[in-house]
């Protein structure tokens, strides 16, 4: 437990991995549990958010924005690898995000709709994802790495409605990487 009065280097970060371990670990979110998992006085947690809500919300757009910046990554990976390596590279950051706590987000009304405002006003989030694929899917057509026919944007829209599918209610089997690899390799077409 940091003393009273302490600045907590990278508090937030330290928070969102003690939420995520205790929604791993309970199912369920409280601001105790999370002070505590974090090693913080329990009160912290309001002093730095405007409660749970905001919170979840918080460490959801954050966890999104990791997500998008992985995505935006994909212009430097074009000609490199395959585009079924490099599309499944980017599943694993995607599907990395804990699905527990993004269906719990969608239990907290205050959560959900910070989360739907931001969105609209631009933060990152599955919109981002599904242009950087779109993209990157077109790069790699320009170098006939990708079929000259195939609708990249149709193949962004179903890689990123496959991931929130996966990401919003927990399916997907034991292992959803293998249903996300096999849907990958079915829709990126080689030349």
């Amino acid at each position: 437990m940091s003393p009273r009065g302490i600045a907590i280097p990278d508090l937030r970060e330290r928070l969102f991995t003690a939420a995520e371990r205790v929604m791993s670990r309970d199912g369920t979110l409280t601001s105790r549990a999370i002070t505590e998992e974090a090693g913080c006085a329990k009160g912290v947690l309001h002093t730095h958010f405007a409660g749970l809500d905001a919170f979840v919300a918080e460490l959801i757009l954050d966890r999104f924005a990791r997500m998008a910046t992985h995505a935006g990554d994909l212009p430097a990976r074009v000609g490199t690898g395959t585009p079924v390596e490099n599309l499944d590279a980017l599943a694993r950051a995607v599907l990395a995000l804990d699905s527990a706590v993004v269906a719990f987000s969608l239990t907290r009304p205050g959560a959900a709709q910070s989360v739907r405002d931001a969105w609209q006003s631009g933060a990152p989030g599955f919109g981002t994802v599904q242009r950087s694929i779109d993209g990157y899917l077109r790069a790699e057509q320009e170098r006939g790495r990708v079929s000259e026919g195939a609708d990249t944007e149709s193949i962004a829209l179903a890689l990123v409605g496959t991931w929130h599918h996966l990401l919003m209610t927990g399916a997907g089997g034991p292992d959803p990487l293998e249903t996300v690899a096999r849907i990958i390799r079915a829709l990126v077409p080689a030349p």
